[in-house]
């Protein structure tokens, strides 16, 4: 395989993640991104919007989801 063969292969990393600092592709231009799958609460998506300004990366969007589905110890 040859560079041009492996940068067509591999996804372009377009965007910031503003939480993490990582690259990723927001891909909700392009009518599928993978976060679509996820379910995020309402209460989540409220305080992901007013916290940040762009979209966050898979690894952060499951980071926190998995952290809200964890209750609280006593």
């Amino acid at each position: 395989m040859n560079a041009s063969t492996a940068s067509a292969q591999a996804p372009q990393l377009d965007d910031s993640c503003p939480r993490c600092g990582g690259g990723f592709h927001c891909g909700a231009q392009d009518a599928h991104c993978d976060c679509f799958e996820l379910r995020l609460s309402p209460a989540l998506r409220e305080r992901l919007a007013a916290q940040y300004s762009s979209c966050l990366c898979l690894a952060c969007l499951r980071e926190l989801s998995a952290a809200e589905a964890v209750p609280p110890s006593p």
